[in-house]
Parts: structure tokens; sequence; C-alpha cells
């Protein structure tokens, strides 16, 4: 039952996210969040507190990825809660080609429906290939710009 609602909560956020829009999910991280994305690109690292989180998912938002969770498995008690997701993402270019497909799991803790901390793994020679594509003139910046307010 609390993976259904979970996914539920997060098919929500995730359609605000794709619209352009990050805040719904940043009212849901912790003041301190941590969080990890592996690889060699420009969108890896070891991002701590809620504006560096910001700044990333403004960067996520800006070249307008598009990211679907297909499964959510959440586990513990509310104080200590463990979560699990797989989906997969893409970024269209303007012309309605396909220029970046990958898919991802997720794992995270959650502490009183505040996200704490989370990981997010995927295929990194794709987002490196996003990187080219956006360093190659595509359509979004590839620097990682301030949050709207």
């Amino acid at each position: 039952m609390r993976s259904w609602l979970a996914k539920k909560i997060i098919d929500r956020l995730f359609a605000r996210l794709r619209a352009g829009d990050y805040r719904p999910l940043l009212r849901l991280y912790a003041r301190d969040v941590r969080f990890v994305f592996p690889g060699d690109n420009s969108w890896s690292g070891e991002f701590q507190g809620k504006e560096a989180v910001a700044q990333w998912l403004h960067r996520l938002t800006s070249v307008r990825l598009q990211n679907f969770a297909d499964e959510v498995i959440v586990g513990g008690p509310p104080w200590n809660m463990s979560i699990a997701m797989r989906g997969h993402d893409h970024v269209k270019a303007p012309d309605g080609r396909m220029v970046y497909q990958n898919r991802y799991v997720l794992w995270g803790r959650v502490a009183w429906g505040r996200i704490g901390e989370y990981e997010v793994y995927e295929d990194t020679g794709k987002v490196k290939a996003l990187d080219d594509y956006l360093a190659d003139g595509g359509t979004a910046h590839r620097g990682a710009a301030q949050p709207a307010r």
C-alpha cells in the first residue's frame, strides 16, 4: 500500500518536473539533503544541501528532460524509510528527434516525509553523449544555472 501511494505522489511530482517546475519536489527535501549522481560527466557529483540540489534540478528542467518512474518500492518505519525506484528518462530536440534516452535506478532514505539522501544510477555513457549534444549546439545550456525564485 505504501509503495502504491509513494508511486502516485512521485508521478504527480514528476509531471510537474516534466512541465519545468521542480519546486514541489524540492519542498520534500531535507535542508541537509545529500544527492549523489555517479559518473564522469557534467551532471555527476555529490550535492549537499537543498540549494545545491535545486541548482541541479533547475538544470534538469532547463534541458527539458522528461523523467518517468516505472516502479517504486518503499519500506521501513516513517522515521527511517528506504525508497527504491526504477524509471526512464529522455530528451527530445525541438524538431521532435530523440537525442537522449536512459534508464535509471534510484535508492534513497526518507524520514517523516523528507528526503534525506539519495543516489541515482544510470548509463553514464549515455549521459556523456547528452553532454556532447548540449555542447555541440543543443538547445539547452551546459552549465548549472541558478534556480528561478
